[in-house]
């Protein structure tokens, strides 16, 4: 017979401890899990102890991955993560809101679908190619002087 201790408890043996903590000189602590979409390592935000936690990486040939945790199979680590990925192609409006229809089925907490849009539009922001820089027109007097000479 299996058994599962709860959420809580789970949370007191692993404070401070866990391999996902980041500590900061400042005092600061950070989490490195897939599944803490704010980075702050509080017993709120850790998604390996919650029940339901939504993760957002970047997928690897562009465009985002969502992450979901089920509730379901919180005593079976290798099953319990679905992954789903929306590629570049894909426009980033259907992609958020894809991501809020996937969590709302589930009765996701809705400050994490917040938190979670707003991971995958900094994702889909940081892929985007940076442009090139133009060379500065000459404005006002300047494009009159160069007009003039020429």
């Amino acid at each position: 017979m299996a058994t599962t201790i709860s959420h809580d408890l789970a949370w007191e043996v692993t404070k401070g401890h866990s391999a996902t903590l980041v500590k900061r000189a400042n005092g600061v602590s950070f989490s490195r899990d897939p599944l803490n979409l704010r980075g702050l390592y509080s017993r709120k935000n850790e998604g390996s102890i919650a029940n339901k936690a939504i993760g957002i990486l970047p997928g690897k040939d562009g465009g985002v991955t969502l992450l979901i945790k089920k509730s379901d199979k919180h005593h079976q680590p290798a099953s319990s993560i679905q992954s789903t990925t929306f590629g570049p192609a894909k426009s980033t409006r259907k992609t958020y809101s894809a991501i809020v229809n996937a969590t709302t089925k589930r009765n996701y907490r809705p400050d994490l679908r917040k938190d979670a849009v707003a991971r995958a539009s900094a994702i889909r922001k940081s892929q985007k190619p940076v442009k090139a820089d133009k060379p500065k027109k000459a404005r006002g007097n300047k494009a009159q002087a160069v007009v003039e000479e020429a």
